[in-house]
């Protein structure tokens, strides 16, 4: 029964903190600070979840205390028997609550609930990368699809020969930073290339990032020190093309905290064809690139501290490879193989995704000592 205490001791430390904070969120002077009512409301919902979990769990373990005492005093074969049968139900649930509830104890990242922006580039392998980057972006676009997330490409750049030396797109949706940051690092593919006569497979490799999208009030940033340029987009046919000046590029002076040294920031945005809303966009991806900068080190302390062996925080470790003559995926972190490329590459990349929060779970377990 000590696990049970202690993970009693445990919920019932947080019941007089879930009762705070029920009564914070409805106080008006926390209302009106969006910084503090954002995070305070997260934490209702994450405390919610355990006090559910911990309704539960007291009642199967007071139902199984009942059925093991009426097992000794009652005389009834019939009451006997249904008191088997619940101490029985209890004693199966009881395992799967604990778990559940170790679960919910682990601090999940913050940032996991934000937004994300995805940047794909091609890297070794010349066209074939690019080709691949291209079908790399694809098999996201059909996964976003999916999930019913929103995707809004920010700007590319296309290769020779088709797909992308670089693409960098915003995805917005329930838990979309932590449902891919997995997928952050080296993708290699092998495969015989379109662009190959003599029928050899190559490897080629792409690069993914996944960074969490910054919100307005995570960084700041001097506006007026901002640097605009309009200019004309480039691109293939329509009446706009080339004669309104709807592309926006901003220049921006950020001191790096982390090193003292001033960089100029440069992002140009052709999204769409309307002006304000590409510097509404070149902003938002300003404050994603400042927030990842400055949480670099952050990221670095927690790598440093947890090398867990799915998300390391390097984005330089090769991940995963692609092998076409097989049909097969390999995630190198978790040993995970399955033979179904096409259907993978078509967006059915989930049970891929399960498996590595399952592994990152187990060893956040095994770290917190629960």
């Amino acid at each position: 029964m000590t696990d049970n205490n202690t993970l009693l001791e445990k919920l019932d430390g947080l019941v007089s903190r879930f009762e705070e904070v029920s009564t914070l969120i409805t106080d008006p002077s926390v209302i009106a600070d969006q910084k503090r009512y954002v995070k305070l409301t997260k934490e209702y919902k994450e405390l919610g979840d355990l006090m559910k979990v911990r309704k539960d769990y007291v009642q199967c373990l007071n139902t199984l205390d009942e059925a093991k005492q009426l097992l000794l005093t009652e005389d009834d074969p019939e009451m006997k028997e249904m008191a088997r049968e619940e101490a029985s139900a209890c004693e199966t649930r009881i395992p799967q609550l604990e778990e559940e509830i170790k679960l919910l104890l682990i601090p999940a990242d913050p940032q996991d609930d934000r937004n994300a922006i995805l940047e794909i580039r091609g890297g070794t392998g010349g066209d074939e990368a690019a080709i691949f980057a291209g079908d790399l972006f694809r098999m996201y676009a059909k996964y976003c699809e999916r999930k019913g997330w929103k995707m809004e490409i920010s700007s590319f750049t296309e290769g020779s020969a088709g797909g992308y030396k670089e693409i960098i797109c915003s995805i917005s949706g329930e838990k979309v930073y932590g449902t891919l940051k997995y997928e952050s690092g080296v993708h290699r593919v092998q495969r015989v290339p379109a662009t190959e006569t003599q029928g050899r497979v190559h490897t080629s490799a792409a690069s993914v990032a996944v960074l969490p999208e910054a919100e307005p009030f995570d960084v700041e940033i001097n506006e007026g020190e901002i640097k605009w340029d309009t200019f004309r987009s480039g691109g293939a046919g329509g009446q706009n093309v080339n004669k309104v000046e709807s592309g926006v590029r901003l220049r921006y002076n950020w001191k790096n905290p982390n090193t003292g040294v001033v960089e100029e920031i440069l992002i140009e945005c052709t999204e769409t064809r309307d002006q304000p809303k590409n510097k509404e966009r070149a902003l938002a991806r300003l404050r994603t690139f400042i927030y990842d900068r400055e949480h670099q080190k952050y990221i670095d302390d927690i790598a440093s501290k947890r090398k867990t062996m799915v998300s390391t925080g390097d984005r330089s470790a090769k991940i995963r490879t692609y092998n076409y003559p097989q049909g097969r995926i390999t995630d190198h972190r978790i040993n995970y193989t399955i033979y179904n490329l096409a259907a993978f590459m078509d967006g059915d990349i989930q049970d891929c995704i399960d498996h590595l929060i399952v592994a990152e779970n187990a060893e956040r377990l095994k770290e917190s000592e629960l």
